[in-house]
Order: structure tokens, then C-alpha cells, then sequence
């Protein structure tokens, strides 16, 4: 190794050893599966369109949320008879999971839209969360469905139908 390698390879781990960590209150809080780059687009408060247009999507995205649909729609009849179980919900979560990993590992929308988007998985890991709890698994899976209905209304999906519940 070359002197000057060593060099800066000692003040790199000297600058890491000195540094503060930050609290837990400065730390970023991030879910395995969030969506964190943000293409430098400010990070929107709340869904909007694109100067009344929906937001463009792209074939992975379009996919994956046709994916999370089909397997809330075999699942809402259970869910509004109160016979889905925890292994049914759990199982819904965990697609709900891994679609949202597919999502956050294809994207490449514009900064704006996957701006936009960044709700739309915070709300999706939100409603996952939940059904995988021991109480108001049924609240996750209404969320779900108010996710999914929000995806429809704000991105342009021509084969994504909202579910009504």
C-alpha cells in the first residue's frame, strides 16, 4: 500500500472515530424497503398531480402495484367478512414488501414523480406494517386499499383500476 493510500486511508478512519454520532432523533428513519433516493426533488407534504396531469410511471412500477392489487382483491371478501386471519394478513404484507422492493430497486422516474411516488411507498409500508401487528390489521388493509386508490388517481396507470371497499 502506497504511503499516501495509508495516508488518507488513517485520516478517514481517524475522522470516523472522532465523530459524534447522531442521536436517534437526527438519524434518518429509514424501512429496509425506502424508497431513499431522491433525485434531489424536494420531498412533497402530500399527493398532487403534475399541474392537473397524473404522474408519468414506468413498467416495473406498473407492474408491481397491478401485483399488491391482485392480491388485495382475492383477499377483500375475507377481510370484510372478518375471516382473514393473521397468516393472511401476514402473507398480504409481506407481497405488499417485496412489490415495494421491486419498486425502490426499478425505479426511474423523474425527480418530481418519484417525489410523488415516496408517498406512496411510505404509505404502502405503513398499511404492511400494521397488518403484520397484533391489533387493527383490518385498518392496514383499508389503508391498503386507500393506497392503492390514491396510485390510481395521481399516477398515469390506464390498467390500474381503484378497489372500492
Amino acid at each position: 500500500m502506497s504511503k499516501t493510500l495509508t495516508a488518507l486511508l488513517a485520516s478517514l478512519l481517524l475522522a470516523l472515530a472522532t465523530a459524534t454520532p447522531a442521536s436517534a432523533d437526527e438519524r434518518p428513519h429509514k424501512h429496509s424497503h425506502e424508497h431513499d433516493h431522491h433525485h434531489g426533488a424536494a420531498q412533497p407534504e402530500k399527493l398532487s398531480l403534475n399541474a392537473g396531469q397524473q404522474w408519468p410511471t414506468d413498467a416495473p412500477l406498473r407492474q408491481s402495484m397491478a401485483e399488491i392489487r391482485q392480491e388485495l382483491a382475492g383477499k377483500l371478501e375475507s377481510i370484510h367478512a372478518h375471516r382473514l386471519n393473521a397468516a393472511g394478513y401476514t402473507a398480504l404484507a409481506k407481497k405488499v414488501e417485496a412489490e415495494v422492493g421491486k419498486i425502490v430497486g426499478n425505479c426511474h422516474l423523474e425527480p418530481a414523480a418519484d417525489a410523488q411516488l415516496h408517498l406512496i411507498v411510505a404509505d404502502l409500508l405503513a398499511a404492511s406494517k400494521q397488518m403484520t401487528g397484533k391489533q387493527q390489521r383490518e385498518t392496514g388493509a383499508i389503508k391498503l386499499v386507500q393506497t392503492l386508490n390514491n396510485y390510481a388517481t395521481y399516477f398515469a396507470d390506464p390498467g390500474f383500476k381503484p378497489l372500492s371497499h
